[in-house]
């Protein structure tokens, strides 16, 4: 049997009674929701200051598959994998301790921490000795640390019960969602605004997406690859928005009726605005941006300043004070740097000197030039989808992409899955060449492919693979399509 025991994020155990108890039921909730897709037969127990998951199954891959997840879900701090047993000796306590850890322990300094409940013929400090002089010796790699090890050994004794922490995991934190309600993120697809997503999913807002489109077919389908993956990889619980707003026409009257230095102000306005217009159509109260002050000449106080004063909706910046650097950091600890890097930055080609003071009373003259009922055509016609028909959308968008079940002789195999995935559960064809190469990367490692061969795309869904092959058929290349595993 697998058992983890859950720990509540710190600032849910300070709330009121009744908070705590909302927001420990929602957690409850999306565990369900996400863990039992893995297996109907996992049990979530609710014990009011932490929680417990168990699943009948024994089998290591199946417990590295739900500490995945739940390493996902806002809200946990920490969980830990449990071994619970009987013993008949401290010597026993001992040889099960050290079958859990000897290749945990290995060239890592480490402390034993036991608690007891019960009468024995041993305290908890003369089995915290016994366990850790027992392990020093017989893994000589290890070494004993009492302050700060890079591992610690834990041990629960209940009577005639032993209990094991066989790994301890940290979690993401923040609360459950949808506790403090929806937001509507402003996504590019850069490193920004999918690092100001997460953060907001963190905070336990269920966040939904809304893009402006600057680039065609292409920008679109990279953009709803990010959001796509934010949302299955930590917000997977809850349905949400992606919203897309044809967005070159405004750009178009921008060129054409505004100065050069307030081009890049005017088009921040022209967003929030029509941001406020999708926001209000789905009941949302606050939008969602991934500026940070000083970053570009758009986000200056003053001209962050210009552009809130086009709307009374709630504009929140959760990178305003970081550095790039810190940004990026983020990113790739989250998995979307490689995706970022290859999503190009529109908003910062229409403006050559922009202006860095932007005077408000300037803004609004030259706005006046502007035909609004442009805006608010877009704004009206925008794309509103459930992001969980993201794949049925890429299939739609890719009917011309050919779907393999049966690879012809010749054909190569890229698997378009993440290391971690392609690790857990590599591709393996006695008959075909199999490459891997990371979504993230195809953009910029497909051209240094071979061009003489085809490239059947495959992903555990369908979804990645489906949609990167449209990107390389619109980027001119024709030798791709998608393997479908029987």
């Amino acid at each position: 049997m697998i058992e983890f025991i859950v720990k509540l994020h710190p600032e849910i155990s300070i709330k009121s009674k009744s908070v705590r108890k909302r927001q420990t039921m929602l957690l409850e909730q999306n565990l369900k929701t996400i863990l039992l897709q893995l297996d109907p037969a996992i049990v979530v127990r609710n014990l009011y200051d932490h929680l417990t998951v168990t699943s009948p199954s024994g089998d290591d891959n199946m417990a590295m598959k739900m500490a995945e997840q739940m390493q996902c879900i806002p809200g946990i701090v920490q969980f830990a994998q449990m071994q619970s047993s009987e013993f008949s000796s401290l010597h026993d306590i001992f040889e099960q301790v050290l079958a859990v850890y000897r290749d945990q322990l290995d060239g890592k300094t480490f402390c034993v921490r036991v608690r007891r409940q019960g009468n024995h013929e041993f305290s908890s400090i003369e089995a915290e000795r016994y366990i850790g002089g027992g392990l020093n010796q017989h893994i000589p790699t290890a070494q004993v640390r009492l302050k700060q090890p890079d591992v610690t050994v834990q041990v629960e004794i209940r009577k005639e019960k032993l209990i094991i922490v066989r790994r301890a995991y940290q979690g993401m934190g923040g609360f459950p969602l949808p506790s403090q309600g929806d937001v509507l993120s402003l996504i590019s697809g850069g490193f920004d605004s999918a690092v100001a997503s997460y953060l907001m999913i963190r905070k336990g807002l269920r966040t939904h997406y809304l893009f402006f489109n600057l680039g065609g077919a292409a920008h679109e389908t990279g953009v709803r690859q990010m959001a796509f993956y934010l949302w299955q990889k930590y917000s997977l619980s809850h349905k949400v928005k992606f919203v897309s707003v044809d967005f070159a026409p405004v750009v178009t009257e921008i060129l054409e009726k505004i100065d050069s230095g307030l081009m890049g102000v005017v088009l921040k306005r022209m967003m929030m605005r029509a941001a406020t217009t999708v926001a209000d159509s789905l009941n949302i109260k606050a939008v969602i941006t991934g500026e940070s002050v000083g970053q570009v000449a758009s986000q200056t106080i003053a001209n962050l300043n210009a552009i809130d004063r086009v709307t009374d909706m709630l504009i929140l910046r959760p990178l305003v004070y970081q550095d790039k650097q810190e940004i990026i950091d983020i990113a790739r600890a989250i998995g979307v740097e490689d995706l970022a890097k290859t999503m190009p930055e529109y908003c910062g080609v229409i403006s050559k000197s922009p202006t860095i003071n932007a005077v408000l009373a300037d803004v609004n003259a030259a706005e006046a030039r502007f035909d609004f009922s442009i805006l608010e055509k877009v704004s009206l016609d925008a794309k509103v989808l459930d992001i969980r028909t993201v794949e049925y959308q890429a299939g739609q968008q890719v009917a011309t992409v050919e779907t393999e079940a049966v690879l012809p002789e010749g054909a190569v195999v890229l698997d378009v899955r993440s290391p971690e995935e392609t690790e857990r559960q590599p591709l393996e064809l006695a008959s075909h060449t199999v490459v891997e190469l990371p979504f993230y990367k195809i953009a910029s490692g497909f051209a240094a492919l071979a061009q003489d061969k085809q490239y059947y795309l495959y992903c555990d869904r369908g979804v990645m693979s489906r949609l990167q092959a449209l990107l390389l058929k619109e980027q001119g290349y024709q030798n791709v399509a998608v393997y479908k595993k029987l």
